[in-house]
This record gives structure tokens, C-alpha cells and sequence, in this order.
């Protein structure tokens, strides 16, 4: 059974600090790529950062840092100055290939339940 877990969500103040987790099992093939995208209310769900299992990064904010520890199938977000815009649901998403219901090994997504992320004095 494959679960995608997110922790470390909360209530901090403006400037303050978060540290995201987000642990992958039950994946059935490789893990190719990690990482975050957040949705805040009314809006869509958009990139944070991104990290292959090889190292390469995308990021969208340089306040953000993310890192792998592929050995645990782990991701996280290491997130500072934070600011009220940075209010959202920060969703963990892990690529990985799987195979489809006609049999043929496809590009796959998967997602997890999200983590509040609320900033607020």
C-alpha cells in the first residue's frame, strides 16, 4: 500500500521558521523526484521546490531549501522568514513510475494529505 506522509505543519509567527517532512512507502518502483507544492485558499496549487534523487533542484523561493534522504524515502522543506503570504496547505508529491491498468509502465504522480502551514502574529 503505498502512503505519502507529510509532518510538521503549524502556527508560527511572521519571520519565524518550519521544517516540513514528507515520507514515501509501499512505492512500488524507483522514486525519480520529491518535493512540495502549497495551495492556499481560493488559489491553485503551485510549485514550492522541487528535488531529483540525483540531487537537481528547482526552487521556487531561495528562503526555502530542500533536501533528500533517499535512503529513507524522505523529503524535506526547510523553510525560513516566513511571511503571512506563505499561509497554505503545503502538499508533498513523489514521481514515480507505475505500471497501468493495461499493463504498461507509466509516469506516475503520487500526493499526499497536505500539512497547515499557517503564518499569523
Amino acid at each position: 500500500q503505498v502512503q505519502v506522509v507529510e509532518s510538521g505543519g503549524g502556527l508560527v509567527q511572521p519571520g519565524g521558521a518550519l521544517n516540513l517532512s514528507c515520507v514515501a512507502s509501499g512505492i512500488p518502483f524507483r522514486i525519480l523526484r520529491m518535493g512540495w507544492y502549497r495551495q492556499a485558499p481560493g488559489k491553485q496549487r503551485d510549485l514550492v521546490a522541487m528535488m531529483t534523487t540525483e540531487g537537481m533542484v528547482n526552487y521556487k523561493d531561495d528562503r526555502f531549501t530542500i533536501s533528500i534522504d533517499n535512503a529513507k524515502n524522505t523529503v524535506y522543506l526547510q523553510m525560513n522568514n516566513l511571511n503571512t503570504e506563505d499561509t497554505a496547505v503545503y502538499y508533498c508529491n513523489v514521481a514515480a513510475p507505475r505500471y497501468s491498468s493495461s499493463g504498461q509502465l507509466e509516469p506516475h504522480e503520487y500526493w499526499g494529505q497536505g500539512t497547515q502551514v499557517t503564518v499569523s502574529s
